[in-house]
């Protein structure tokens, strides 16, 4: 549990102080327990009374899948009354003055402008995958998407969206849209992919040279264009140089004026929350992005993009359900050691599944890990409410579920990295940064361009959560035979002994 005495005055979006304390644990729960409460008086009630959230708040999110699942009107639900409790809650601070995230406005006349950034080389004008030491197109690249999808590392809707892309390479230039990265030097982020495709890019991360310089070196050997915030009063004659030094803006501390910004901006504009921060600085730049969503809802031609975390909880098609059982009766003959199962190291995977309110038979694929924390679970939760809630509104939305990665984030930690190393022993893919980036990154061209894809609000989906399912790119989570959660110390101690760890 992260308490605080007080709050900064002028910290911009954070947890606000109850009880003369800044509880985040207080705020997750009870926004867990809300959610719930939209459906659930007394799943609401045992929620609240979790009393250790740090190490026990992997159940009530999964709860909070399974009640989502029920029926459309739940997803939306739980979605609405969660999403309004932490924009309630959530304060924005400054000058010693509070208020909820819910009020807060765009600065009409914000200190900050674009500066344009044009690349100098030609759009590249087919989707090429770069994998296992190959860079994949045309016939090659089809192919290999078959593989995953009878193998069961992505689902049928991926290799379908990502197949169609590929026909239709004209679909990769987005200069017709403005593409907003929040998070724009974000490793998974599509920033790089999108300039390379000849797409027009506003790029929004903190003040650090360091990252503006990659960012802006990068953009100039492209053929889109990149456009950064600075300070007004700096001079449109400034060089590259000097643009990284005054490149960048808090988002959390000057929400208001980036929201200014982006209203200013014309034509059709695509939002996305590629952010990511440590503990509660997750929730609450995850809350900041969400109060442009919210500042920018009444524009005609909108649309949100994220990616979801695969360690998360999803309702997914009794076909993974199948495949996972078939996988499980056949995993003597897999690299496992029988004497393994015989102790009971391992748990089957979808033990139990449910029932929606129409008949309909799901598995809840419980992904989710205790050692990221209830904060980032809090955070990526929220995107998904905001995606159901936008999206039944009419709202445009592209939200899909990103392979586990080998970014630096995660090999800098040798827990995670050793896990990720054997992985592959149970089933699961995990990607390289560059194979997965280039793929999620045309996943957001396919919904932007396909009028039946998912992230259309008039396309009928069962359920609003089949959003996140229809095209996920699980890397195999959620057919392998084995609950995720009880092998990972297994793939961790066998990854020691693999090279990449």
């Amino acid at each position: 549990m992260a308490e605080l005495s007080s709050a900064d005055p002028d910290s911009g979006i954070d947890f606000p102080v109850l009880a003369g304390k800044v509880s985040t644990t207080a705020v997750g729960r009870a926004a867990a327990a809300a959610a719930a409460g939209a459906v659930d008086k007394r799943e609401a009630a045992r929620i609240a009374a979790v009393s250790n959230w740090r190490k026990d708040y992997v159940t009530p999110f999964r709860r909070l899948t399974e009640i989502s699942a029920r029926s459309p009107e739940a997803a939306l639900a739980v979605s609405e009354t969660g999403l309004g409790y932490l924009r309630d809650t959530m304060v924005f601070n400054r000058g010693g003055e509070s208020i909820p995230v819910a009020d807060l406005t765009a600065k009409e006349d914000p200190p900050i402008r674009g500066s344009l950034i044009t690349g100098e080389q030609a759009p590249v004008t087919e989707l090429v995958v770069p994998y296992a030491g190959k860079r994949l197109r045309g016939d090659e690249l089809l192919r290999q998407l078959d593989r995953w999808a009878a193998d069961g590392v992505v689902e049928p809707g991926f290799a379908e969206a990502i197949g169609l892309v590929a026909r239709n390479p004209d679909w990769l230039e987005l200069s017709d849209q403005t593409v907003v990265v929040l998070g724009a030097g974000s490793e998974m982020g599509p920033l790089f992919s999108l300039l390379r495709w000849g797409g027009r890019v506003v790029g929004v991360d903190l003040p650090r040279p360091e990252v503006w310089t990659r960012l802006i070196e990068s953009a100039r050997r492209t053929g889109g264009s990149l456009e950064i915030p600075v300070p007004l009063d700096c001079p449109a004659s400034a060089t590259d140089a000097e643009l990284a030094a005054a490149a960048g803006v808090n988002l959390i501390s000057s929400t208001p004026e980036v929201l200014g910004w982006l209203r200013g901006i014309p034509g059709p504009l695509v939002l996305g929350n590629y952010l990511y921060a440590d503990s509660g600085l997750h929730v609450r730049v995850s809350m900041a992005a969400d109060a442009l969503a919210a500042g920018l809802a009444d524009r005609e031609e909108l649309t949100l993009a994220y990616l979801a975390t695969p360690t998360d909880a999803f309702a997914v098609p009794w076909s993974d359900v199948e495949r996972s059982r078939q996988n499980w009766s056949h995993r003597r003959t897999k690299l496992i050691q029988p004497p393994l199962h015989l102790l009971g190291q391992f748990n089957r995977n979808y033990q139990d599944t449910i029932v929606t309110e129409a008949g309909d038979e799901l598995g809840i694929a419980d992904c989710l890990v205790p050692q990221q924390g209830p904060n980032y679970v809090l955070a990526k939760r929220l995107q998904r409410w905001r995606a159901v809630v936008a999206r039944t509104a009419g709202t445009r939305v592209s939200l899909n579920v990103a392979p586990a990665t080998r970014t630096r984030s995660v090999m800098k930690n040798r827990a995670l990295a050793a896990a990720y190393a054997g992985a592959h022993r149970f089933g699961i893919r995990v990607f390289d940064p560059s194979t997965a980036n280039s793929l999620m990154a045309a996943m957001l061209v396919h919904d932007v361009r396909n009028p039946k894809a998912a992230a259309n609000p008039a396309t009928p989906l069962s359920n609003p959560m089949d959003l996140f399912s229809a095209a996920a790119n699980h890397g195999g989570l959620w057919t392998t035979a084995y609950e995720p959660r009880s092998v990972l110390g297994m793939a961790a101690a066998m990854g020691m002994f693999e090279h990449r760890a």
